[in-house]
């Protein structure tokens, strides 16, 4: 369901991600604990998961057991029942998890990137919320989010398994039937909000966190895959990766390091990051801006694209490897505006790249000055400005 956290009412930050906890604590004629003793009987499993611009519910249940299930799951989409009580125990929960992740450093740095990125956007909150945020809200805040999170219009399906399509048809009228028909109004895109630079958040920790990120292609842009492919060169396929080689295998700086593209509605992001003690933050640093400069000077050669090309299709057809796996993949399809060719013909338009088109795109894309530097490590012991 489009929306997610960014379309949370000014005051109510990690409202949505709370409300998502509880869909399952009584919903319908059905107290908590009925709830969870007539979805073991069925046994039928939901999830309920919340990002910056979706909530994503994945539901497994027996061919014998659909309608039944189909009925459970309705309830808790449209009946839930936001009781005080077990609003207090899952929000002790949400805060307990809120606690844990002041404490990661990868959620730290993060959190900053999004921050340093996003500006004043909604997608620089966190999704959780705040401590703070989260011990405002209560129980109408979860039926005034409600209200808002699920519609028909912003709704995305993939199914697999024993299911036809006209009896996913009946089973999405069942389902979603009474959900309202117009999709949530959702926030324009943001403009990149972060220049070239470095940023240090300080903690005590013998390990630091490196993040490091500049603007990059939103999913619809004709030269995404492309840039997928050098990326994966760059940092996305283990001891293939260039990064990899240079922070982990030549000078052993890190035990864990890559990079990924970030894609939400309207903009992208390129992110590398790596973990290191503080002492050699400063040298992983300026191997990894090395690397980044290197991907922008058209040294990318037939050898090293023929190498990921073979990973790439050999790996993609591994991704199918059961219904959630299928299920999830058709609907991201679909959230991505993808059309039901793609899977079909995924491999071979990666073939077909050559290294002129890959160099090309990391000669527009991969821009050093621009990097930004997040670092989550110990101020006395980093040796970087």
């Amino acid at each position: 369901f489009t929306g997610g956290s960014s379309i949370e009412p000014e005051g109510l930050q990690g409202a949505t991600y709370l409300m998502a906890g509880l869909l399952e604590e009584g919903a319908g004629g059905l107290d908590a604990a009925e709830f969870q003793e007539q979805r073991q009987l069925l046994a039928t499993s939901f999830s309920f998961n919340v990002s910056r611009e979706s909530i994503h519910v994945s539901f497994r249940f027996l061919t014998e057991n659909r309608d039944e299930s189909v009925e459970l799951l309705r309830k808790a989409l449209l009946e839930p029942h936001f009781d005080p009580e077990q609003f207090e125990r899952v929000r002790k929960q949400v805060l307990s998890i809120i606690a844990s992740r002041r404490k990661d450093i990868s959620y730290i740095a993060s959190g900053r990137m999004n921050e340093l990125a996003f500006g004043d956007h909604p997608f620089a909150r966190l999704t959780t919320g705040t401590r703070e945020s989260v011990l405002s809200l209560a129980p109408d805040d979860m039926r005034t989010v409600h209200r808002g999170a699920f519609s028909r219009g912003g709704v995305t399906v993939g199914a697999a398994g024993d299911l036809t399509p006209e009896e996913l048809g009946e089973l999405l009228d069942s389902l979603l039937g009474e959900l309202p028909a117009k999709a949530p109004e959702l926030p324009d895109a943001p403009e990149f909000a972060a220049d070239g630079g470095r940023t240090v958040v300080d903690f005590p920790t013998p390990q630091a966190k490196v993040l490091f990120m500049h603007e990059g292609l939103v999913r619809n842009d004709p030269d995404f895959l492309a840039l997928y492919v050098v990326n994966q060169i760059l940092g996305s396929s283990g001891n293939l990766s260039r990064l990899d080689r240079g922070l982990r295998h030549e000078r052993g700086l890190t035990y864990s390091t890559g990079s990924f593209l970030s894609g939400l509605s309207g903009i992208g992001l390129m992110v590398g990051s790596f973990a290191s003690s503080n002492e050699s933050v400063a040298e992983g640093i300026e191997v990894a801006g090395d690397e980044w400069r290197r991907m922008s000077e058209n040294s990318i050669d037939e050898e090293e694209l023929d190498r990921i090309k073979t990973f790439l299709t050999g790996a993609y057809p591994l991704r199918f490897d059961g219904n959630g796996a299928i299920a999830g993949i058709l609907a991201g399809m679909q959230f991505d505006d993808l059309p039901a060719s793609y899977v079909s013909n995924r491999n071979d338009m990666v073939n077909a790249l050559t290294v002129e088109e890959v160099n090309r795109v990391a000669a527009r894309l991969f821009k050093p000055d621009d990097l930004h530097f997040i670092v989550v490590g110990d101020t006395d012991k980093l040796t970087i400005e």
